[in-house]
């Protein structure tokens, strides 16, 4: 059986971390905004850096290895 932890995590964390869905850093008046439905090149940025910040400290937490 294939190991799917590591796309549960993927998943999950691409969902709370699309910007504009549940919050964006940075806003565009504030630093942090609450569910606008918008985005920005630079929210865009921030939450990519912290989507593999968080997956690769996941990964390492829940001792998940890729490939076979």
């Amino acid at each position: 059986m294939v190991d799917v932890a590591a796309l549960v995590i993927a998943v999950v964390l691409f969902v709370i971390l699309s910007p504009g869905l549940l919050l964006q850093i940075p806003g565009d008046e504030r630093p942090v905004e609450l569910t606008n439905s918008r985005t920005s090149l630079a929210s865009v940025i921030v939450h990519a850096v912290v989507f593999a910040i968080l997956f690769y400290l996941l990964q390492l937490l829940f001792h998940v290895h890729g490939g076979t």
